[in-house]
């Protein structure tokens, strides 16, 4: 069965109706489990994005938190209450604000400190990185690869890096936030040469990943290059 993303927040939007917003939400459909990767800053934005996309929030198994930061998990308590039955998985080093509210919306969470399969063919890098902390989402399939990161803090290359190392798998696509907006051009440039070399088959950065490194990406990945907005849709078969 293909595995289809749907992007359901993010800072850019391409279809009337869906709102942007900065933050990051990917709805992953095709797995054992339907999984909900981030909820963006605001519920209502999700939400309202969710019901224009056809989603329904009850059909979501699983919301999988990649760090805490406000725009990756401000919608998580409105979503709760339209699905108090999804399984929260988080970092161990959230803080006790988060775990709290989620057993007050009735929700149950799990934390993760290592590399944990979420069901079949898909699993956390575990908490990644020092200051802020952090987990991805990798996605086994016959093309190789699917990495989700939210905001890659720590250092998107260092994930490619340790995600390489666990799985000996070819990457087909890495998508999400890479956090380069705020770093000059010719380090941009170097990653989009990095993700070359470590045989990245498509690149599709959202988010903080910032427009030079969205022109930068695609200019050195042409066709294999995959636009980012609310509504894109990307199927792997």
């Amino acid at each position: 069965m293909p595995v289809q993303l749907l992007i359901l927040y993010d800072n850019l939007s391409f279809e009337a109706g869906l709102e942007s917003a900065w933050g990051f939400s990917c709805l992953i459909q095709g797995l054992e489990k339907t999984i909900l990767f981030d909820t963006g800053g605001n519920g209502r934005i999700l939400l309202s994005n969710m019901k224009n996309l056809g989603i329904n929030p009850a059909d979501i198994d699983l919301v999988m938190l990649s760090h805490e930061h406000n725009d990756h998990t401000g919608g998580l308590e409105l979503f709760l209450t339209e699905n108090p039955r999804a399984e929260v998985l988080i970092p161990e080093s959230f803080s006790l604000q988060i775990k709290q509210m989620i057993k007050t919306q009735n929700g149950e969470y799990a934390e993760i400190n290592q590399q944990n399969e979420i069901c079949k063919d898909a699993f956390s890098t575990g908490e990644l990185g020092d200051s802020i902390k952090e987990q991805g989402l990798v996605i086994k399939t016959q093309k190789g690869l699917l990495v989700i990161t939210g905001c890659a803090h720590p250092g998107i290359i260092y994930l490619l890096d340790r995600i390489r190392q666990n799985f000996r798998e070819s990457f087909y696509l890495v998508l999400g936030g890479f956090h380069l907006f705020n770093l000059p051009e010719e380090e941009v440039e170097k990653i989009t040469g990095q993700f070359k070399e470590k045989g990245v088959s498509k690149s599709a950065p959202a988010h903080c990943s910032g427009d030079k490194a969205r022109g930068l990406f695609e200019k050195k990945y042409g066709s294999d290059f995959i636009k980012i907005g609310v509504g894109t849709k990307v199927i792997v078969e």
